[in-house]
């Protein structure tokens, strides 16, 4: 009797391994791991795939479960691009509504802008002032250093003329140096007034629309 009973048992177990190394493996991914993606083309064309298609490059791409429900989108380049511009438009709309309140916050009158403006403007054609002085006197140190070098080779004809010295060469490169510099920084405040010029009107034009002065 003890001797059936262990081959029953002996039998049992045996079995139950076999069936054990028969089940099949699980390969760790539920069901609701699985995703299928879906895009549709221009035309209307829906396209899916376990892999979001090649036809849904650049397109908004639609995530969907196994039961067929959205559980997210993935952008497309066009909608990128909508979602930059929208920000964009946010953000030049905020930044004017704080420079309305800056505006507001820093003038009391239309007059108070435009004496601003005045300030800003001679500072800059005091700067101009001294700018072209200083231009006008190396274009004179210029012209004397021109006429000096006429008596040296080779810009006298003469023979037996000597070489120009290299005092005088460097003077000459100094000046037209200086002559460039000083007449980019004439240039550059002349924009800049212009500049400043047209930063002032459309300040007092807004000053005026948001203080509803005609």
């Amino acid at each position: 009797m003890v001797a059936a009973v262990l081959l029953v048992a002996c039998a049992l177990a045996a079995g139950v391994a076999d069936a054990a190394q028969k089940k099949p493996k699980s390969s760790g991914r539920s069901l609701s791991d699985e995703h299928i993606y879906r895009c549709k083309s221009a035309s209307g064309h829906s396209f899916f795939g376990q892999n979001i298609p090649p036809e849904c490059m650049g397109a908004d791409v639609e995530v969907l479960d196994q039961t067929g429900r959205v559980v997210r989108m993935i952008p497309g380049a066009k909608s990128l691009e909508q979602i930059a511009a929208q920000k964009a438009a946010d953000d030049a709309r905020t930044a004017a509504a704080q420079r309305d309140r800056t505006l507001l916050a820093t003038y009391l009158t239309v007059a108070d802008i435009e004496r601003l403006r005045d300030q800003r403007i001679e500072l800059l054609e005091q700067q101009n002032v001294v700018t072209r002085q200083y231009i006008s006197n190396l274009r004179a140190r210029e012209a004397r250093l021109m006429q000096s070098v006429q008596r040296f080779r080779p810009y006298s004809p003469k023979p037996n003329a000597p070489v120009l010295p290299e005092q005088i060469a460097s003077e000459i490169v100094n000046t037209v140096k200086g002559l460039q510099v000083y007449e980019q920084e004439l240039a550059k405040n002349t924009t800049e007034r212009a500049r400043v010029t047209q930063e002032f009107a459309a300040d007092i034009s807004r000053f005026k629309e948001l203080k509803g002065i005609k």
